[in-house]
């Protein structure tokens, strides 16, 4: 009898401890909720654009078109690989001519969820950002007229883009290579990660650390820049709130969204980097000069928030993190025309 007591009380036991465990992981899943949301499963809608399987497939096929570039050698793709973390993995980028450019390339997918492109926000949207780097000379060092010359040159592309903006009577502009560029892009999302699978009612799907690190990105504080369905994206934040990082991670020459508003309370103030996937992504901040992600998470506990994270805390958000990785989405390389004798020729890899 008395071993019986014994196993009932400890079933009972046991029975309070999932009781109280489940409780805890549903208020943890209820207050995420409030702050976050998964990625949805389906292209989201691009105001302004409609997002046809044509202006996909031409957009595609763009992306990977290292001909708009001068040199005829750098694509999207170069600073935005799709084989990994949707960026080239590079402190900052290559260009034309071997330049090295000012900044970290941000990765391409979910980009579509932010509300403004580049960490300055200088782009309103994923058309106006695939403007930008054909025609810096830091990058592509291309022109609109250099672009449309090219496509103009071969024969498919003209009939792709006669089907993809029916009803105009030059239907290969500038313009429309952004657009495609940026349905395309529209369909770079990763969904069901473990966090989203955890936000959509599977708590067991988290280990007990990855749970504790998400308790502590919220209770911390990081979720009041990160959050939403990218985790960032939303805002523009001074990096540096609390106590500004060294030179070598935030560069004095850079300062950040200045540049596009010219006052003086935007020095240093950078859109809030998006935090999905974020474990593939290395190295971090608009400098890339940390190759860690724990390291990161330090950084930003002191810089941002005045927290001394110690090693335990650390370690448990960014184990929170590496939960934000969903599914890459499978993009097959496209077969693109062949030149003909009107398609420019590259020009020299020098830098201008």
């Amino acid at each position: 009898m008395k071993a019986f007591r014994t196993l009932a009380l400890a079933m009972a036991t046991v029975a309070l401890g999932t009781g109280a465990a489940l409780a805890n992981d549903a208020a943890l899943a209820k207050r995420a909720n409030e702050v976050f949301e998964p990625i949805p499963t389906t292209v989201p809608s691009i105001r302004g654009i409609s997002v046809t399987h044509e202006k996909v497939d031409l957009g595609k096929m763009l992306f990977f078109e290292p001909r708009l570039s001068s040199s005829a050698l750098i694509s999207c793709n170069t600073c935005h690989n799709l084989g990994m973390g949707g960026d080239d993995a590079l402190e900052t980028s290559i260009g034309h001519g071997w330049q090295k450019g000012p900044r970290n390339a941000p990765t391409v997918f979910n980009a579509v969820f932010n509300t403004a492109q580049f960490w300055d926000g200088r782009a309103a949207d994923l058309k106006a950002q695939a403007m930008g780097p054909v025609q810096a000379a830091v990058e592509m060092a291309a022109t609109p007229k250099h672009v449309v010359t090219v496509l103009n040159s071969m024969p498919e592309y003209k009939e792709r883009f006669a089907r993809t903006f029916p009803g105009t009577a030059d239907a290969v502009t500038f313009e429309n290579m952004a657009e495609a560029i940026e349905a395309f892009e529209a369909t770079l999302i990763t969904p069901r990660s473990r966090f989203d699978q955890f936000l959509l009612g599977n708590p067991e799907i988290l280990s007990a650390e990855e749970k504790k690190g998400l308790g502590l990105f919220m209770d911390k504080g990081c979720s009041a820049c990160h959050a939403g369905v990218n985790l960032g994206g939303d805002g523009y934040y001074p990096f540096g709130v609390v106590e500004r990082p060294g030179a070598d991670i935030l560069p004095p020459e850079d300062k950040g969204r200045f540049a596009v508003t010219q006052t003086a309370d935007a020095e240093y103030v950078f859109r809030a980097a998006p935090l999905r996937n974020i474990a593939l992504t290395a190295p971090y901040f608009h400098s890339g000069n940390v190759w860690d992600l724990e390291q990161a998470v330090a950084i930003m506990g002191t810089s941002q928030l005045g927290e001394d994270l110690n090693p335990d805390e650390v370690r448990s958000i960014t184990a929170f993190l590496r939960t934000l990785t969903g599914e890459r989405p499978r993009v097959d390389y496209p077969l693109l025309p062949n030149r003909t004798k009107e398609t420019p020729k590259p020009a020299a890899m020098v830098a201008q």
